[in-house]
């Protein structure tokens, strides 16, 4: 027998977001109409305090946030209607789900440490959706990095002559910053672009991260595939088609998705990483595909449902959704 569950989403400001393209929101809809009761807090609104005593006289970390309670429905304008602001205890919660978008950075390291208190299933834990020590030790654009042979050449480093290098030996390559998001920060340089050591130098005096570089992939004009990925399965897939006279097809910047359909290569992919995504307990994650290489494996906050259900007449935010309640039974909750 099924039962409500209590479901605090941490995320970016709920008001300001689009609601017909917002993965997040899907999945608070998809909740709803389950029964799920709705809790939404920023991250800047936890804290971590000294614990308390449990009846059996151990002492339990506690982690609290200042939420409100929230209903949500698909009216621009007013899709959201909240409660009063109240001290929530996360580990009383069943689900938590962390959605608030990079950059990966040490607050967003922070939060995972935070959450990892109370991650997991039972008295005084709740399921963090994507486990936050596997979204902290799996940053996004190093995560492909153990699947080298699903990856175009790629390079990570600080070291300017080795950077030079690879565009020596691949002519045309992209340079992107490692932590960042939503395509920003990120260049296409041919070989004769005459400004590779200016960019360079502006990134290492203002940052302590090394540069991802990758050879340019062509096929980025036909397509970035993103494939989301329910607990290691893929369940849809968009192009993200980059503007004219855009090098990135993010949608943050313009890049239009239209529908595509998963090929063997991608299966290939997905075969390939999915084992490891489920036993990290990554349940939600969206995968960057360009031609025949992967690029990104997203876990922090993965965008493209809505898109994927427009073409496919599916409902992504309910598998996902599935795939939570199974892990909940599975740990003993009668959810």
């Amino acid at each position: 027998m099924s039962r409500p569950l209590k479901v605090a989403v941490q995320m970016d400001p709920l008001g300001g977001i689009d609601i017909n393209g917002d993965s997040t929101f899907a999945m608070m809809l998809e909740a709803q109409a389950r029964g799920h009761e709705l809790f939404v807090y920023q991250v800047e609104a936890l804290s971590l305090s000294e614990g308390r005593a449990t009846p059996q006289g151990h002492r339990t970390d506690r982690v609290s946030a200042r939420a409100r309670p929230v209903r949500v429905q698909r009216r621009a304008g007013d899709h959201a209607t909240f409660g009063p602001e109240q001290v929530i205890d996360l580990g009383g919660m069943d689900v938590i789900l962390m959605r608030q978008d990079p950059p990966f950075d040490m607050a967003y390291i922070t939060a995972t440490h935070i959450l990892e208190h109370i991650h997991g299933i039972g008295p005084d834990r709740a399921l963090v959706v994507n486990n936050p020590a596997a979204v902290r030790n799996a940053p996004e654009k190093i995560l492909v990095t153990h699947y080298p042979d699903l990856m175009p050449p790629t390079l990570v480093t600080w070291d300017v002559r080795a950077i030079l290098e690879f565009r020596a030996k691949w002519r045309d390559i992209i340079v992107k910053p490692l932590f960042g998001n939503g395509g920003a920060g990120v260049f296409r340089i041919r070989e004769d672009d005459p400004n590779l050591n200016a960019l360079l130098e502006m990134h290492f005096a203002r940052s302590r991260e090394p540069l991802m570089i990758q050879r340019y992939e062509p096929a980025v004009r036909q397509g970035d595939k993103r494939i989301i990925l329910v607990d290691g399965q893929p369940v849809g897939a968009i192009d993200r088609i980059p503007a004219e006279g855009e090098t990135r097809s993010n949608m943050h910047v313009g890049g239009r998705p239209v529908r595509a359909a998963l090929t063997a290569r991608d299966r290939e992919i997905c075969n390939a990483i999915g084992p490891m995504l489920r036993e990290q307990g990554l349940i939600f994650v969206g995968i960057d595909v360009i031609g025949e290489w992967l690029t990104e494996i997203n876990v922090t906050s993965p965008t493209g449902l809505q898109e994927i259900d427009r073409f496919d007449g599916i409902n992504t935010a309910g598998l996902i959704w599935d795939a939570i309640t199974s892990r909940l039974v599975a740990g003993g909750v009668n959810a």
